[in-house]
């Protein structure tokens, strides 16, 4: 069975649970912060792989570094650990994060502009192409990209929305190379 599949399995399991306690706003908090502790800090992976530190030390350094967070998400992390599929707990993170967004009705966006973008440029980017992909709202990651020229790319998912002046080149080209093969 993929990885995927079964980071999948995972994060609809603590779906469910923060659901049925009514916890699924603390639990999007939580992994929010695990997902950046992990990202930040390969040592932690490198510790939960080693096949020579056994699964009670593993359990245990998950039990005093989180002691702040839900019973739940630690006993998911720790029955992770324990059924060595240490290697899908950023993948399930991020499956459970998508499932709070499409809940929330929010989607992720990666927006590329040749400058940073502000709050009230966000805003208008969000309002416009949201409608668009069925959401409410986009959470905009502005990523600089000097290479479009001007304009912006905006990408949600698997849709790219290109207005950006690089996008619109290349399109003229593609459209004149193609008429003069004809």
């Amino acid at each position: 069975m993929s990885q995927t599949i079964i980071a999948r399995r995972y994060a609809n399991a603590l779906f469910q649970l923060g659901q049925e306690h009514l916890k699924l706003e603390q639990f999007e908090t939580e992994l929010r912060e695990l997902q950046k502790v992990f990202r930040n800090n390969e040592q932690l992976y490198t510790f939960l792989k080693h096949p020579r530190i056994s699964v009670d030390q593993k359990k245990q350094l998950i039990h005093k570094s989180f002691l702040s967070y839900s019973a739940e998400v630690v006993n998911t992390l720790k029955l992770l650990v324990d059924r060595h599929r240490e290697d899908i707990i950023s993948e399930m993170i991020t499956h459970f994060l998508t499932m709070m967004s499409d809940a929330k009705g929010v989607a992720e966006a990666d927006v590329y502009s040749v400058r940073e973008l502000s709050k009230s440029e966000k805003k208008r980017i969000s309002e416009t192409f949201a409608p668009k992909v069925g959401k409410r709202s986009l959470n905009l990651n502005n990523i600089v990209d000097p290479s479009i020229l001007g304009g912006i790319r905006v990408r949600i998912g698997n849709r790219i929305f290109d207005g950006s002046v690089s996008g619109k080149l290349s399109r003229m080209e593609r459209k004149l190379v193609s008429a003069n093969k004809r």
